[in-house]
């Protein structure tokens, strides 16, 4: 992952904490905030010891850098947002990671919208 994607000094974590929302499901919870500078966005993963060992965390850590730099198109630009690990997801695949960390994002609103929204085309009838 690119250097200029990530969060990198504990001001930038804490304003994330502390202003931001956050949103959650059983395997990862996001907090995140609007910042003009995150361009296209910038993103901070944190792995407690909770979840095992160093060799553990860092293994979560890189899947999940990788997620993202994949799905770098889809979400919205101008947010810093930060990925917490919880248990469960140690024991996932990556496809099974991926599809949680899809669902966690678009629950917090942070995926753009993959299909595009057309119009109403409501048709009129005379009921006469």
């Amino acid at each position: 992952m690119r250097k200029k994607l990530r969060l990198r000094n504990r001001e930038d974590y804490s304003r994330v904490y502390r202003g931001g929302r956050s949103f959650a499901n059983g395997q990862f919870v996001v907090y995140w905030s609007k910042q003009p500078i995150a361009e296209p966005f910038r993103v901070g993963i944190s792995a407690s010891k909770k979840i095992g060992n160093a060799v553990v965390r860092n293994r979560m850590r890189r899947l999940i850098k990788e997620i993202v730099r994949h799905m770098e198109a889809q979400i919205v630009p101008n947010v810093d947002f930060i990925l917490i690990v919880r248990k469960p997801a140690v024991s996932m695949s990556h496809s099974e990671l991926e599809r949680s960390i899809k669902h966690v994002l678009r629950k917090a609103g942070l995926l753009k919208d993959s299909r595009p929204k057309s119009p109403r085309t409501a048709t009129v009838k005379d009921r006469r």
